[in-house]
């Protein structure tokens, strides 16, 4: 019996992966994506460069753990990144834990800070990367390994069909 070679991650793959972060110290788990994430090696980073390093020579079926230092990636908590402040100085928009504030400097420079704790009258924004200060393991599970399409080597992923729109429907207006 032949056994048939399994195509391994490299240059103009397309691969479809699923993973998970999880913090060192605490073994939460930080991030899920439970649905497969599709992209072309070599053509975009879908993740941090040492995790797309360590994916290039595995195959299909595959279960690797990359640990990351996040330092290295963000550089360390600044807690002149963080803000803390009575919860009615805030738009009531942004009191909620995990939205996103877009905030720009008198430079005209912009930052996302996340809204990260409310207690009391009191909320907490903080401008650092959530994983700052974290050390993670990113724990990835390889689903499939082929050729990519020279279709997909050009746009960095699977191209999906989109749905099929009427134009001569009363509804549908077209955008010029």
């Amino acid at each position: 019996m032949t056994e048939v070679a399994k195509d391994v991650i490299a240059a103009n793959k397309y691969v479809e992966v699923k993973y998970k972060v999880v913090d060192v110290k605490t073994d939460s788990v930080l991030t899920e994506v439970e649905f497969p994430i599709g992209y072309v090696h070599g053509v975009n980073e879908i993740l941090a460069p040492p995790v797309m390093a360590e994916l290039e020579g595995k195959s299909e079926g595959e279960i690797i753990e990359v640990p990351i230092d996040c330092n290295q990636l963000y550089g360390p908590r600044d807690e002149s990144l963080v803000i803390v402040e009575n919860i009615n100085n805030v738009p009531e928009e942004y009191r909620e834990v995990g939205t996103a504030i877009l905030m720009e400097n008198d430079k005209g420079q912009t930052k996302t800070f996340l809204v990260t704790h409310i207690g009391g009258d009191v909320i907490t924004i903080d401008g650092n990367n959530p994983l700052c200060g974290r050390e993670v393991v990113f724990r990835l599970e390889i689903l499939l390994v082929r050729d990519a399409t020279e279709e997909e080597i050009q746009h960095g992923g699977k191209i999906e069909e989109g749905p099929a729109i009427d134009m001569d429907a009363p509804n549908v207006v077209p955008i010029k």
